[in-house]
């Protein structure tokens, strides 16, 4: 088969198993897919979204699966190109989030010859995504055989998986077309299977907690009467058995608290963990896998069902009395004023975990890994696929990818960027650190102070700014920032 012969094959049997999705990095040896996905865009069967920096594209694809639960294809050129997709993998591997990599790779008779722009990409991803590598010399059979068989491991466990597909000379050429060849392309049967289910006995001494992916918390909780500690990420943040601010009550309420049953992956404190490393607990297994940080998980399963039903006096020992100050009342108003938000992993999302009320609400955040890796990007595919999106961040969640705020090629939506703004890392100042060595220390290694001018970035990239000091002024431009693509930079006082 020829160069363009393969990729078109592989563009079309991924199109006729539903990905419809295909972001590119541009480059040489990838030119023949990127010409077959935009022969499907162009007969209307797909979307090409072109990103010039492979790791906010990457993020990107990221955010677009996240939003539509979806596998999205990801086309890169060999090298560095590949590599730069690792941050992503790992957190669509940590967070059952399926991509489809596509890298573009030279023959392996030019493997370890020193040949430019090459380096060993077979199994680059290690346990991250399992490699399906197509030789040159395949035939058209045994390519569709290694697609159906990526394809029917990603419909299995959700994960990411690499297609590494070796390109001679010539490159591409103009045929075949892709879309000429879905009608006789072969589809991967889908099965379904009946999840795991355990009944969890409950009583006066039983606590739900929901992290990151926990959705299903707020149904165990209102069915069982228990009190419910969801974090923001959650998606369980709603319903009358919502503890608002938690942490203040547990250690007046530890004593009390004999069993957990943990949904999703809880990661915003310390305090919690401790809790739950000394306490029998139940685990929900969910999109972020088995959750047993301790080893100390009684039993788990893919379904977990109440048995019994708590007195009210014990849900009634958990108020829900919010934590104030000025950052818990600039994240209660993006919070209040939001219907779809994505929020990154700085402080302000701890600060929202001690004062958020109750509310339904989408909530997105990359959690498999806790990193501020590629939020920008993640909420631009998100806002790309699911539709008009707040995104609240910190200052160096922003600056670490700040290249996701690259226009190019990007259809019009609607996203909504809110930094809060305290020049630096005052996350850090949580930790055993920030106590243990000179203040001049902590602020060069930790903390960070940064002095970007966001406004002169903001124009750069063509986005909307507005700079705000107060809730009030950012009360005034709220309504104006609905709209297109939007930064608003909240300047945060302690």
């Amino acid at each position: 088969m020829s160069s363009q012969s393969i990729a078109s094959r592989v563009v079309a049997t991924l199109n006729a198993n539903g990905v419809s999705e295909y972001l590119l990095s541009p480059g040489s040896r990838s030119q023949a897919l990127a010409i077959a996905a935009k022969q499907l865009e162009d007969s209307g069967k797909a979307r090409v979204t072109v990103r010039l920096d492979e790791r906010s594209m990457a993020f990107t694809g990221l955010g677009i699966s996240q939003a539509s639960n979806k596998p999205v294809a990801l086309i890169v050129t060999s090298g560095t190109a590949v590599a730069n997709l690792f941050p992503a993998v790992l957190e669509a591997f940590h967070s059952s989030t399926p991509l489809i990599l596509l890298t573009a790779d030279r023959p392996a008779r030019l493997r370890g010859k020193g040949a430019n722009q090459t380096t060993n990409q077979v199994d680059i991803f290690g346990f991250a995504a399992k490699c399906f590598d197509i030789p040159i010399d395949v035939t058209e059979p045994d390519a569709e055989g290694i697609l159906l068989q990526a394809l029917s491991l990603i419909e299995k466990e959700k994960k990411p998986v690499q297609i590494n597909i070796q390109f001679d000379l010539p490159l591409s050429s103009s045929s075949p077309k892709a879309n000429e060849l879905l009608a006789n392309s072969k589809v991967v049967k889908s099965g379904s299977r009946e999840l795991t289910e355990l009944a969890v006995p409950v009583d006066n001494h039983t606590v739900v907690i929901a992290g990151a992916g926990g959705e299903r918390a707020k149904e165990f909780a209102r069915t069982a009467n228990l009190p419910l500690l969801a974090e923001p990420s959650s998606g369980a943040r709603e319903g009358e058995q919502v503890v608002i601010n938690y942490l203040s009550q547990l250690e007046a309420l530890r004593d009390q608290i004999r069993k957990f049953v943990v949904f999703g992956k809880p990661t915003l404190s310390r305090p919690i963990q401790k809790l739950i490393s000394e306490t029998s607990v139940y685990a929900e297994v969910g999109r972020y896998g088995n959750y047993d940080p301790f080893d100390n998980v009684i039993a788990e399963a893919e379904l977990l069902k109440p048995e019994g039903r708590a007195d009210d006096a014990w849900r009634a020992k958990w108020h829900s009395d919010s934590l104030t100050g000025s950052r818990q009342e600039f994240v209660q108003f993006v919070w209040d004023r939001s219907d779809r938000l994505v929020l990154g992993a700085s402080d302000l999302i701890r600060v929202l975990d001690s004062c958020a009320k109750p509310k339904k609400i989408s909530v997105f955040s990359n959690r498999g890994l806790s990193g501020i890796d590629g939020t920008v990007s993640t909420s631009v595919g998100i806002a790309m696929t699911a539709g008009p999106t707040t995104a609240l961040i910190g200052d160096l969640t922003l600056l670490h990818d700040i290249s996701g705020l690259n226009r190019t090629d990007l259809p019009s939506f609607d996203l909504r960027i809110v930094v809060g703004n305290d020049h630096g890392g005052k996350i850090f100042s949580r930790l055993e650190v920030a106590k243990e060595i000179d203040s001049e220390s902590f602020e060069r290694l930790f903390n960070t102070n940064q002095t970007v001018d966001l406004h002169a970035l903001a124009a750069g990239y063509g986005w909307t700014y507005f700079k705000c000091h107060s809730l009030a002024e950012l009360e005034e431009v709220w309504q104006e920032s609905s709209r297109g693509l939007v930064l608003i930079d909240y300047q945060l006082v302690d």
